[in-house]
């Protein structure tokens, strides 16, 4: 995999939303337009954090390939090189998913 070629401002993160499932645990396939779109997804990229007032920059809680889970209208949706990510602000990330 390529290095992304896009970094976030301050706060905000880039995430790739996970793909949707295309079939029910019952085993019945769904069409694209039944397919919701997952509210789970890979950190991609980081900003610098947030300046505060002093100057400094607060420390992120998430990092670089960490699966998350975020609100359901969270974030911007672009197209970069052809792949779509989704830009946010980390107060959008409800959980970090551990892969145990």
């Amino acid at each position: 995999m390529s290095k992304l070629n896009l970094r976030p401002l301050n706060d905000k993160i880039v995430v790739k939303r996970l793909e949707a499932e295309d079939r029910t645990k019952g085993g019945i396939f769904l069409p694209d337009n039944a397919k919701e779109k997952p509210r789970e997804g890979k950190v991609m990229a980081l900003g610098d954090g947030k300046l505060l007032k002093d100057g400094n920059r607060a420390k992120f809680q998430v990092s670089e390939n960490d699966r998350v889970i975020f609100s359901s209208y969270a974030g911007t949706e672009i197209k970069v090189e052809g792949q779509e990510y989704l830009i946010m602000s980390e107060d959008d990330v409800l959980a970090i998913v551990n892969a145990d």
